[in-house]
């Protein structure tokens, strides 16, 4: 079963445009839990535009009281502070991603040829923390084959990577079917080669309640993360309905 792990930035976001602390990241984090989710994603970003440093530790002393569900911290590890958010709260996952401080939001993964050798002991260092590291590629099978060349792809865990979405979810709303078709079989292949080489799978950006059934399609998808547009749902549905949609969206996907 593909797990859903729900992305808070937006809860955040909007928090963020007022003092008074509403709506409350730990208590969206609460909600989404008791809807059933799997995980919690937060990407910390270092102008606080969305998550600030005080909600990783309390969503992480929060998540003390639900041992069996997961944390996940994105972030890039060059960025020095990202790193000692991470050495402090130990996450359950650490899904490293290679944007630049000032982009609108991730748009890329990782050039493994180019940053390869710099992620080698940041990759170690996680995975000595006891975190799985998860590393977000776009769907470059030729890329995703690199990645062994890091050294242990499983510390505690399996190594996996995050395929990196928006193009998918943009062809879903905007391309014609043929497009649509040549995305999903690149992604199916992207993912075949990165399961070859003993590599979990997990997916994110801009997937939604539309695009999501077709996408998991594709065998073997461990998760999901998925922020946006469940934060754009629960405007409308609520946040616990929304959580519920999106489960139910993957239990179909999976039968």
């Amino acid at each position: 079963m593909t797990a859903l792990s729900v992305n808070l930035n937006k809860i955040a976001l909007v928090r963020n445009s007022r003092t008074m602390g509403i709506p409350s990241v730990v208590k969206a984090g609460e909600t989404c839990i008791q809807a059933g989710a799997y995980g919690l994603t937060v990407h910390p970003r270092p102008d606080e535009r969305h998550i600030r440093r005080h909600d990783v530790y309390d969503l992480a002393e929060m998540l003390k009281a639900h041992p069996t569900i997961e944390f996940n911290i994105e972030g890039n590890p060059l960025e020095a502070r990202f790193m000692d958010i991470v050495r402090d709260v130990k996450p359950h996952q650490v899904t490293l991603v290679p944007d630049d401080p000032n982009q609108f939001t991730s748009d890329h993964g990782w050039d493994i040829a180019k940053h390869g050798e710099t992620l080698i002991p940041i990759i170690k260092e996680i995975q000595g923390l006891g975190a799985r590291v998860s590393l977000f590629m776009d769907p470059d099978p030729e890329q995703i084959r690199l990645i062994p060349t890091l050294g242990s792809m499983q510390g505690p865990t399996e190594t996996r990577i995050e395929l990196y979405t928006e193009p998918y979810a943009t062809a879903s709303r905007e391309g014609t079917e043929e497009e649509l078709e040549t995305l999903h079989t690149s992604y199916a292949v992207a993912a075949k080669v990165a399961q070859e080489c003993s590599l979990g799978v997990n997916a994110g950006h801009d997937l939604n309640l539309e695009n999501l059934p077709q996408f998991l399609q594709i065998p073997n998808i461990l998760e999901v993360s998925i922020g946006h547009a469940l934060t754009a749902d629960a405007l409308m549905m609520g946040l616990e309905n929304a959580v519920k949609a999106y489960l139910d969206v993957i239990a179909a996907a999976n039968q």
